[in-house]
């Protein structure tokens, strides 16, 4: 089978390995589609683990399962979360899911033909997709969960005044969520597509991030933000963050900038304004469940989203066109598909 070994953002190799059988416990699924994360070309968090097949945004198709798995069979149309959390331990009972420290097994990547499923996630990791939700819908999943975790962990409700920095993909799913909150969103980004995005996606503002964006703010609204989702890693967009949020409000860092980053804080100003800084990464199963009713029931609807879908062959120009961020908003890797579309 085919599968893309990952060793930088400019150096992703097409190998031929062995299909897998499975094991006890095991299932191998197809890979019907797989989404390319933000996250998958941020390098400083990928490159200790290189080289390595990427890839955790998964629509697949069940082919085998072992004589043990109960639950699945062979046509099953499924989507299966990258890790899964033990539910047990000090974390996961305190809702930190992303933390467990247990529960080590990761999905072995996506950009593949086939993946071999381990017992952990067969058990507690697979979800049959409903029958209305395509293969392609399903590289939402996983994304959306992260987006609806960190919208709950800043208690995000109806009115609230809510601005989205950073409108790729992740960003635009969260103006998305929010305005299924009833929220007044604000959405930022320096390139005017994705700011069309946006505004299609329902944001009632949208601001240039090259000009005062907390002048424009209160310009256009009368106050600042009750919340602002940091959806960027520019560090840029990081310190227009600290100026559009308003008195008692929450900052939430969805993305933040790179380790070889300086990042200032402005903690007296926070102290005595009573500002909240929140930091979200991944998501757990609540998440996961809520994200998969979300898309089902067409509350948020995501294959607008969807610019390009390209074969495996074809993957690092998928990466190229992530990393570059001007032309694409979600790109859809098909590895069972020899021509690409997008």
């Amino acid at each position: 089978m085919k599968v893309s070994y990952w060793y930088n953002n400019r150096d992703i190799r097409i190998e031929e390995v062995p299909t897998p059988v499975p094991g006890p416990g095991e299932m191998l699924v197809k890979v019907i589609s797989c989404g390319i994360c933000g996250s998958d070309i941020v390098e400083w968090y990928r490159l200790p683990r290189a080289p390595l097949v990427q890839g955790h945004e998964v629509g697949a198709e069940v082919v085998a399962v072992d004589g043990s798995v109960k639950g699945f069979k062979p046509g099953d149309r499924v989507f299966i979360a990258p890790k899964v959390p033990c539910g047990k331990c000090f974390y996961c009972v305190r809702g930190h899911f992303p933390q467990c420290t247990e529960v080590k097994e990761r999905l072995p990547g996506g950009f593949a033909e086939y993946i071999l499923v381990p017992r952990t996630l067969v058990e507690n990791g697979t979800y049959l997709l409903p029958e209305t939700v395509t293969y392609d819908q399903g590289t939402f999943i996983e994304p959306l969960a992260c987006v609806v975790r960190a919208q709950r962990l800043a208690g995000i409700k109806k009115e609230d005044s809510v601005m989205v920095i950073g409108c790729g993909m992740a960003g635009l799913l969260h103006v998305k969520l929010a305005k299924v909150k009833g929220c007044h969103v604000i959405a930022v980004d320096i390139n005017q597509t994705k700011l069309d995005y946006a505004a299609r996606s329902g944001a009632d503002l949208v601001i240039d991030a090259a000009g005062d964006v907390a002048g424009r703010l209160i310009a256009e609204t009368g106050k600042k933000a009750d919340v602002v989702l940091l959806c960027t890693a520019a560090q840029q967009a990081l310190e227009q963050t600290w100026k559009c949020v308003d008195k008692g409000g929450v900052i939430v860092l969805f993305a933040v900038p790179g380790p070889d980053k300086n990042v200032v804080v402005p903690v007296n100003d926070f102290w005595m304004k009573e500002i909240t800084i929140l930091t979200s990464y991944y998501c757990g199963p609540p998440d996961i469940a809520e994200a998969m009713r979300l898309i089902e029931s067409g509350d948020i609807v995501v294959d607008d989203l969807i610019t390009h879908r390209l074969a495996l062959d074809d993957i690092a120009r998928g990466f190229r066109l992530v990393s570059d961020g001007r032309e694409s908003v979600k790109v859809i890797i098909k590895p069972h598909d020899r021509s690409a579309d997008g």
